[in-house]
């Protein structure tokens, strides 16, 4: 049996409970059903409560004619119950499927709007997670995929909740109607050519009446799903943790795993820990995707093979793999003149150069390797630079960006290479800063 409409102020307070001290609870306000009983609730509780400061945003997709009247609906709103409300109009981009491309620009202005310590509140309601666990489940998703929409996570500097999961809609359209609400009812809400459309006005309710606790169980389903993810989240940080060695390219700052202690696992424990390595990273590949890895995994030890994947390539070299995305993904600008006494010397798409210690004399430039470069070294002679290059194990992806300090046609200096990297007897080294801290990298 569903609980009755007077019992959602104290559910809804209950799962709020972690975030009372938030420093603002901002409502992801559409002018649907949803969201309309959710800020009502919030506002009529912030009476007697002491809540953290309300207000609402609207996103405006633009993407019918009926939608441009809902900013004002939901400004009536508003005024009515006293909150401060901000549209932000969105630009949806043109993608296969309309329905993720404007979740994707909406939750690209949530992110962007919530601050550290901030709270974005959702209506999305236990019927929304009975279909999002049968619409990934025809898709074919995994056990992630089908643990559904989580109460809690990340967003922008803070923190999206949606605190009323374990509600039905009908309890909230009982709210609604007993205290009067006025909400807006989407057009597009009833094309059944969008797939969650489809399922909830002819699928779910063939399901609801032959299982009349359908979506309550399906709800059930996927918070035991959300359970066995989190056991598979913590197996994969036991991988990682024999993975993420140490090595002397950390200076680098490019994210990296050791393979020799991920090629002992099980296939399947190999990619349920390079998953979770990659989520924060890139939209994970697909099934049919994963062959990328079996391939970069298997390559003979001199070849240099690449898993590309939707944000970055996948890299192996020096006995690991490294994760490589924007500015390594395109080649350096062209190298420059050094002139002194400047500190530093900032390169295109390619960080910063500089001495320590004193700089040494002449005309100074910084190139990148063509192939054939020879080095002086004291104790050595002249040797070739691909083959001290070699000799410490440096990555492909690093040997054309590494910045060379030339005098005329002398190969002074390697950035950053122990042995290669200045002259100790003149008192200076060349350190290289492979990220622009300009650009809000480490």
């Amino acid at each position: 049996m569903g609980q009755s409409p007077i019992d959602l102020p104290s559910r809804l307070l209950l799962n709020l409970e972690p975030w009372r001290h938030a420093t603002h609870w901002r409502i992801a306000f559409s002018g649907g059903l949803d969201s309309t009983v959710l800020l009502h609730l919030l506002v009529t509780q912030a009476k007697t409560e002491s809540l953290p400061p309300l207000s609402a945003i609207h996103i405006h997709h633009g993407l019918q004619a009926a939608a441009d009247a809902w900013p004002e609906h939901c400004q009536s709103v508003c005024h009515a119950l006293g909150i401060a409300l901000q549209v932000e109009r969105v630009t949806v981009q043109p993608e296969a499927s309309l329905e993720r491309a404007a979740r994707d620009a909406r939750y690209a202005a949530f992110s962007a709007l919530t601050q550290a310590n901030d709270v974005l509140l959702t209506g999305h309601h236990r019927d929304d997670q009975a279909e999002t666990l049968l619409f990934r489940l025809l898709r074919g998703a995994g056990v992630r995929g089908l643990g559904g929409m989580p109460s809690q996570r990340p967003l922008g500097q803070g923190t999206l909740i949606r605190p009323l999961l374990d509600v039905s809609r009908a309890e909230l359209e009982g709210y609604a109607q007993a205290h009067q609400l006025r909400w807006i009812e989407d057009p597009s809400n009833q094309d059944h050519q969008f797939s969650r459309n489809y399922l909830r006005h002819q699928v779910m309710p063939l399901l609801g009446n032959r299982w009349p606790q359908a979506q309550a169980s399906m709800a059930r389903s996927a918070a035991h799903l959300r359970e066995a993810q989190g056991l598979l989240n913590e197996l994969a940080q036991i991988d990682l943790a024999q993975a993420q060695t140490s090595h002397n390219l950390a200076w680098l700052g490019v994210p990296s795993l050791e393979l020799a202690p991920l090629a002992v696992l099980s296939a399947a424990r190999q990619r349920n820990a390079l998953g979770c390595w990659l989520e924060p990273l890139t939209r994970l590949p697909d099934a049919d995707h994963w062959s990328g890895w079996n391939t970069l995994r298997d390559a003979t030890a001199d070849a240099s093979p690449v898993w590309r994947l939707a944000d970055g390539e996948l890299h192996r070299s020096a006995g690991r793999v490294w994760w490589l995305s924007g500015n390594w993904l395109r080649a350096p600008g062209n190298g420059a003149d050094w002139q002194a006494p400047m500190s530093a010397l900032r390169l295109a798409d390619n960080g910063r150069v500089m001495f320590l210690g004193q700089n040494p004399s002449g005309p100074l430039r910084i190139a990148y390797r063509q192939g054939g470069e020879v080095m002086h070294l004291a104790e050595r002679g002249s040797r070739d630079l691909k083959r001290l290059l070699n000799e410490r194990a440096v990555p492909g992806f690093v040997r054309g960006r590494l910045p060379l300090l030339f005098r005329g046609d002398e190969l002074l200096a390697v950035a950053n290479l122990p042995g290669l990297d200045g002259q100790v007897h003149e008192g200076w080294t060349l350190q290289w800063q492979p990220t622009d801290e300009d650009q809000g990298l480490s």
